[in-house]
């Protein structure tokens, strides 16, 4: 057992930054990881851990992870096959057999980084995909509510058992699994699809006559948007009910309507997609929105900061604000000229400075994490080095589980601070504060560590124990002349 030690002390720690910073990890068409099919379970795991080291590198505190791309799984599930972007065979387990979920959230917790696990709640099968379909597959175990729609499959929004898959899919990872939130995309009715110039309907007209037959919505905008509705309030009802802890997010596109605000210009996703997260948001189904606000800051019609501020506006209910960055979209070299298209890593800076400018916002996810692996025009390293040079919590925007964590046993060595938490105290994370003169400097390490390596210790140390709801405990401090 450590000796405790403290001294009087000339200044209190500063307060911890509390920002959301979080990447995707996209595993459709092996985006990002695995970064081909059909690797082994141990190439598979070192690529992971690559990427979160990275992300712990560039000082995120969460990555976002897509289990369910495509009516298939990246988990052991007796619901949905093995997707083929592990194995590259649909419903073909790793070889040797491993949970790359259970994986994933362990090495991710080890790291002091959340893990959400990302689904796709309609598409069904993607264009290019390979191979016949596993017998467990929505395409072949429910083909009544599945429709091709262009080249991809869909599950049809208005069939209840595509809803009622969708939640027992979800329900299941949320009981088995120790994630720290579910999160949505923007695919929710897909984008349209155009053929000879005119853009195809989205065949629904069975489902919605069904629908219309049993005294549902005629409109069939309307009608849609209520099937989504009603999934998106589902899903927050039945997380929350299994797990308060766990957050719901959702990213949806980054424009509402056209003209909001205005000036505004591009696709009316709530025409379009029939989505209307402007009504999620301020119904308040969601703990936290993440817009993708894929354009630049001197976009004339999209404006970052602009439509920023709108959805700022938005957030009556006050929930998490996290807008999503096209990260991906920057130059992987200093060689290639900016445009519209391509851009310098100092856009993403720039981005992240205006969220952290705008009081209502608290954090950026990042598309995707491929651009900070191999830093393209060194984004990663700016990062590290500009707004995110300081280590963050993660947004306290989870009810408190249990009681708070007490101050740790600590103890000074060369070069190095010790601490231990107090017999069957959780900790979720440690917060050590480092004071050198009048400056303080802030580090945030796994619940499991138990040292923090620093070369030049400082005047004064201050360790606390975080909560897994994100709450900070009392410091333990030792200080110059502390026994």
């Amino acid at each position: 057992m450590l000796a405790g030690g403290s001294a009087a002390v000339s200044t209190e720690p500063p307060p911890v930054q509390r920002e959301f910073r979080a990447a995707w990890i996209a595993t459709v068409a092996n985006i990002d990881w695995p970064s081909k099919p059909g690797l082994s379970a141990r190439r598979q795991q070192q690529e992971l851990v690559a990427l979160l080291d990275r992300a712990v590198a560039t000082r995120l505190n969460a990555v976002i992870l897509q289990i369910r791309p495509a009516a298939d799984a990246f988990y052991v599930s007796a619901l949905e096959p093995w997707s083929e972007y592990l194995s590259g065979t649909m419903g073909e387990a790793p070889d040797p057999p491993y949970d790359p979920l259970e994986f994933a959230i362990a090495a991710a917790h080890a790291r002091g980084l959340e893990l959400h696990v990302w689904f796709n709640p309609y598409r069904v099968r993607q264009a290019g995909a390979s191979g016949p379909a596993a017998a467990t597959h929505a395409s072949a175990a429910l083909p009544d509510v599945v429709r091709r729609y262009g080249k991809f499959l869909w599950f049809d929004p208005g069939e209840p058992v595509a809803a009622d898959r969708f939640i027992d899919v979800v329900t299941d990872v949320v009981r088995r699994y120790d994630i720290d939130g579910v999160h949505l995309d923007d695919y929710f009715y897909p984008y349209p699809v155009a053929e000879d110039g005119k853009e195809l309907p989205f065949p629904d007209d069975a489902s919605h006559a069904r629908a219309v037959a049993a005294g549902g919505l005629a409109d069939r905008a309307a009608w849609r948007r209520d099937n989504v509705d009603r999934l998106v309030e589902r899903l927050w009802r039945e997380v929350k009910t299994l797990k308060p802890h766990v957050l719901v997010g959702i990213s949806p596109f980054g424009i509402w309507r056209p003209d909001h605000p205005p000036g505004i210009k591009g696709l009316d996703q709530y025409l379009a997609l029939n989505a209307d997260p402007r009504k999620w948001l301020r119904e308040g189904w969601l703990d936290y929105l993440a817009p993708q606000l894929y354009w630049r800051i001197d976009s004339t019609g999209q404006g970052y900061e602009k439509l920023l501020g709108w959805w700022a506006d938005e957030n009556v209910r006050n929930r998490g604000l996290w807008p999503g960055n096209y990260t991906s979209r920057v130059r992987r070299d200093g060689s290639v000229v900016p445009s519209p298209s391509v851009w310098e890593a100092e856009e993403i800076l720039r981005q992240v400075a205006a969220t952290q400018a705008q009081p209502v916002a608290g954090g950026n996810i990042h598309f995707s994490i491929k651009a900070l692996a191999e830093d393209f025009d060194g984004v990663a390293t700016k990062l590290a080095a500009g707004p995110y040079a300081e280590s963050a919590l993660v947004p306290a925007i989870r009810p408190p589980q249990g009681p708070l964590p007490p101050a740790p046993q600590i103890a000074g060595g060369t070069g190095s601070i010790q601490f231990e938490p107090p017999a069957g105290a959780a900790v979720w994370l440690w917060v050590v504060r480092t004071r050198h003169g009048e400056q303080w400097r802030t580090a945030i390490l796994p619940g499991q560590s138990r040292r923090y390596e620093h070369v030049e210790l400082g005047d004064e140390q201050a360790v606390s124990a975080v909560a897994r709801d994100g709450r900070i405990g009392p410091a333990a401090r030792l200080g110059i002349g502390a026994p």
